[in-house]
């Protein structure tokens, strides 16, 4: 088998076992979910699945990492417009994906997940806080933004993000990807604001 067919197959099977996966976390939630149940559902083998993933923790985890390494090749990159680009391609994401995150973030969802979500997103704001200021174009300047003495801050924006997707997703995405990522950005950048105060 050519290299071209044999990524094509495995595109073909992540795809249907991504698939398998969100239907089965809206019937029965995450928890209970076993790897039979999705690649049965799926109508892949066993062992396909065994090639891409360890078990259904990763997965989601694979998932999400896309969306994590997309965002964090864009960190460097930053500049001045506001909202910053990459959450308006991070808001993209989860809307490609939106039942997936609805699923998760859901009711019937993954306590893990949105544990998980919460410490990528809190390692990515630290990050942020030693670039020049990203998150106002009037006041930027080439200083670093904020260093956190602790992780109060990070972890309080991280969850501020993960409850802000949910509440988009609930709502049927009232707000347009740009629309959400400039609300959320302009508060985080409130609070970045008031804890640069704090000394």
């Amino acid at each position: 088998m050519t290299q071209q067919a044999n990524n094509l197959r495995v595109r073909r099977t992540q795809k249907l076992l991504r698939e398998a996966l969100v239907e089965l976390i809206e019937e029965r939630g995450f928890d209970a979910l076993t790897v039979g149940e999705i690649t049965e559902r799926a109508m892949v083998s066993r062992a396909a699945f065994y090639r891409n993933y360890r078990d259904k923790y990763d997965l989601v985890e694979q998932i999400f990492e896309e969306a994590m390494s997309a965002l964090l090749s864009t960190v460097g990159e930053i500049g001045t417009e506001h909202p910053p680009e990459m959450w308006v391609k991070f808001f993209e994401h989860i809307a490609e994906y939106e039942r997936l995150y609805r699923a998760l973030l859901g009711r019937k969802g993954s306590p893990w997940f949105v544990r998980k979500m919460r410490a990528s997103l809190a390692g990515l704001v630290s990050e942020l806080g030693h670039q020049p200021h990203w998150s106002n174009a009037s006041n930027a300047s080439n200083r670093p933004a904020h260093t956190f003495s602790d992780e109060f801050v990070p972890d309080l924006v991280s969850t501020m993000f993960v409850e802000a997707i949910t509440w988009w997703l609930e709502q049927e995405r009232l707000y347009t990807p740009r629309a959400i990522a400039t609300r959320t950005a302009l508060l985080a950048s409130a609070l970045f604001k008031e804890a640069s105060t704090w000394q």
